[in-house]
């Protein structure tokens, strides 16, 4: 995340070598255990999420809800790594707010990058990211003043318990966070965390730019 070389080793494990960074508490696992981007893509082509499933749409509201909570009605938002079927945005549609996708594989719309949004949404996509703070910080300076950056991602147990944890057994899942790395993203955004339940994350950024 913050591109220190301050790391020790976090867990050896048959999906990897997981360290973690000192400094900004992200664990992450070594290059050599990436997938190249097509094999990538094959995984993300078994994903079966539709926008028709009451299910999905319930999980989705971790996120749908406290956003539209926080932001109001008509506001301009992003949801970044949509998928290969796009919900949330659809949901905040029918919510009556306006709404762009980006996604690497499905949507790769780089002129919806080139905005400014009252919102933005990642939803289980972080733990995705190679460069994790490069997207990330991009996402953070396309928000408005005043407007938020909310991001729903799985936090890492403790070393004893990771070894049995199921998501990192996902061989897209390459980076893991926790409240302490959130924080620290905080703390260089200068903006204002809200957590919500354990893997929801809002970022506020304060009206005065910020």
């Amino acid at each position: 995340m913050c591109h220190s070389s301050d790391t020790d080793l976090f867990s050896m494990h048959k999906t990897g070598e997981y360290r973690e960074c000192q400094r900004c508490s992200l664990v992450f696992v070594l290059p050599d255990h990436r997938l190249d981007e097509a094999s990538e893509k094959e995984r993300y082509d078994l994903h079966t999420n539709s926008s028709d499933d009451p299910n999905y749409r319930k999980f989705l509201s971790k996120v749908h809800v406290p956003v539209c909570d926080r932001v109001k009605e008509g506001a301009f938002g992003l949801d970044f790594g949509s998928g290969p079927g796009p919900t949330l945005s659809k949901m905040f549609e029918e919510s009556g707010y306006k709404m762009r996708i980006y996604d690497h594989f499905y949507a790769r719309d780089e002129e919806a990058l080139e905005l400014k949004y009252d919102f933005i949404t990642s939803t289980e996509v972080i733990e995705h990211l190679y460069d994790p703070f490069t997207v990330l910080d991009r996402l953070w300076n396309m928000v408005n003043e005043g407007g938020l950056l909310s991001l729903l991602t799985q936090p890492y147990p403790d070393k004893s318990e990771f070894d049995a944890w199921y998501y990192k057994n996902d061989p897209t899942h390459v980076c893991f966070f926790s409240p302490d790395t959130m924080h620290w993203l905080e703390q260089k955004w200068n903006a204002s965390l809200e957590i919500i339940g354990k893997d929801v994350f809002v970022f506020h950024r304060s009206k005065n730019g910020n």
